[in-house]
C-alpha cells in the first residue's frame, strides 16, 4: 500500500491504538480515528489524549454501532484497522446484548456501509481478534499421542477444584501444547463468541468485496498506556493497582493457570505488517510471545518490577467462562509476516511498571467487579 493513504483505526484512542498510530505515521500514512472514549476505558474525563490532535490525525468521536459514524469515517479511506470492541470476558457474561452490538453488529455495519458506498477505496482490513475464540488451548493426550481441544470446564468440576482439563474421551491427564490457528474453535464466553462472529464477518465481507484481510488472534496484550481504570480486563492493570496499594494479590483457582503475555510493541509490529506486507495474507494469524506463563509467576515478576516483595494468595475462587491454559503457536506470524516477538516478559513488565508509577493511583475496583459476577452466579 503506497504512502500518504488514509488508514481508519477504530478504537484508535485506546491502548493498542496509541502504540500503533505512531508506527503508521512513521510509515507515511494519514490517520483517521473513530472512538467513543467510553468511561470504562478512559474515565469520566479522558486524560493524555493530546496526541489525537497531532498533525496527520483526524479524530471522530463516534461509535461503530452508528451507521452515520461509519459512513463519515470510511469516506476516502484506503485501509481499516478494526480495534474497537468491548473486551471483558466476565462482564460479557451478563452484558450480552451490549457485547454483541459493539463487536458483532458494529462489524456488520462496517460492511453494510461499504457495500452501499458508490465507490470506496478500501483495499485492506486488519482485525484484532482474540485467542479466546479457541476456548481452552490445545493439548496432547500422552497415552494416545492425539491432539485434543477440551471443551469448557463445567461449574461442577470447578467447584470440586478440578482445574485441569482432561481428555473428553478417556479422562486422561493432558499435556499442554501451543495452540495453532487450525485448532478447534470453542468459545467459552459471550465475548469470545462475538470475536469469532467478527472473524467470520471480516472473512466473508472481504472475500465478497475483493478486499485483502488479516485476522490477528491476540493473546494477553499488556504494556504502557493500557487502561488502569477498567476492572473487567487486563490482569496486570488490576495487579499493579493492588501492588501500589500494598494489597495482597488474589489469584484465582490455584494460581497455576497460564496465559501468553505479549507486549503491545510486538502486537503493533504485527498489525503494521498486516497493512504493509505487499500481498495480503487473507489469513488468520496468532499473535503472542509463544511462551506460557502462570498467573502466579507473572504476579510475582510484576511485584519485583515495582521493587517490592511478592504478596500473593491463592483464593480457590473461579469465574465461569475463564479458561485454564492457552499459548500461541507463532509459526504463521513469523513465516507469513516475518514478525518475531522481541520484548521479553521481564523487560516488558519493567517498562510497564515504570510507566504505571508515572500515573495517578487508580481506585481499586476489583471487588466491585467481582461482586457483580457473584450476584449473577458467574463466580464462586
Amino acid at each position: 500500500m503506497s504512502m500518504s493513504k488514509i488508514v481508519l483505526v477504530t478504537g484508535g484512542a485506546g491502548f493498542i491504538g496509541s502504540h500503533l498510530i505512531p508506527k503508521l505515521q512513521a510509515h507515511g500514512y494519514r490517520i483517521r480515528v473513530l472512538d467513543p472514549l467510553t468511561v470504562q476505558v478512559h474515565g469520566v474525563l479522558p486524560q493524555d489524549l493530546d496526541w489525537l490532535a497531532g498533525e496527520g490525525i483526524e479524530f471522530i468521536r463516534g461509535s461503530v454501532t452508528s451507521k452515520e459514524d461509519w459512513t463519515r469515517s470510511l469516506e476516502g479511506v484506503h485501509a481499516v484497522v478494526h480495534l474497537a470492541a468491548e473486551t471483558g470476558t466476565g462482564q460479557s457474561m451478563y452484558e450480552i446484548a451490549k457485547y454483541n452490538e459493539v463487536n458483532s453488529q458494529g462489524t456488520a455495519l462496517m460492511f453494510e456501509v461499504l457495500s452501499r458506498m458508490t465507490t470506496h477505496q478500501v483495499k485492506r482490513i486488519v482485525l484484532s481478534s482474540s485467542r479466546s475464540v479457541y476456548g481452552e488451548g490445545a493439548y496432547v493426550n500422552p497415552e494416545s499421542g492425539m491432539r485434543v481441544c477440551p471443551s469448557a470446564r463445567t461449574a461442577d468440576a470447578l467447584n470440586l477444584q478440578q482445574w485441569e482439563p482432561v481428555c473428553p474421551l478417556s479422562g486422561a491427564q493432558l499435556q499442554l501444547v501451543p495452540t495453532k490457528e487450525t485448532d478447534q474453535i470453542a468459545p467459552s464466553s459471550f465475548y469470545a463468541a462475538t470475536k469469532y462472529a467478527q472473524e467470520d464477518l471480516v472473512r466473508i465481507g472481504c472475500q465478497s468485496m475483493g478486499i485483502g484481510y488479516t485476522i490477528f488472534r491476540l493473546q494477553n496484550v499488556y504494556g504502557e498506556r493500557q487502561s488502569l481504570n477498567n476492572p473487567y480486563t487486563g490482569i496486570l492493570s488490576i495487579f499493579s493497582t493492588k501492588i501500589r496499594r500494598d494489597s495482597v494479590l488474589p489469584l484465582f483457582e490455584d494460581g497455576l493457570e497460564s496465559r501468553d503475555f505479549v507486549h503491545v510493541d510486538d502486537v503493533t509490529d504485527a498489525l503494521l505488517a498486516g497493512l504493509t506486507v505487499t500481498e495480503s495474507p487473507n489469513a488468520i494469524i496468532n499473535v503472542g510471545s509463544g511462551v506460557a506463563t502462570s498467573v502466579k509467576e507473572v504476579a510475582e515478576e510484576l511485584t519485583k518490577a515495582f521493587g517490592k516483595e511478592p504478596n500473593v494468595t491463592v483464593t480457590g475462587q473461579f469465574r465461569i467462562g475463564d479458561i485454564r491454559h492457552n499459548y500461541a503457536d507463532i509459526e504463521r506470524l513469523i513465516s507469513l509476516l516475518g514478525v518475531v516477538p522481541k520484548v521479553s516478559l521481564k523487560e516488558g513488565l519493567k517498562r510497564f511498571a515504570t510507566w504505571v508509577l508515572s500515573q495517578p493511583l487508580p481506585e481499586d475496583q476489583l471487588e466491585k467487579a467481582n461482586q457483580e459476577l457473584r450476584a449473577r452466579k458467574l463466580m464462586n
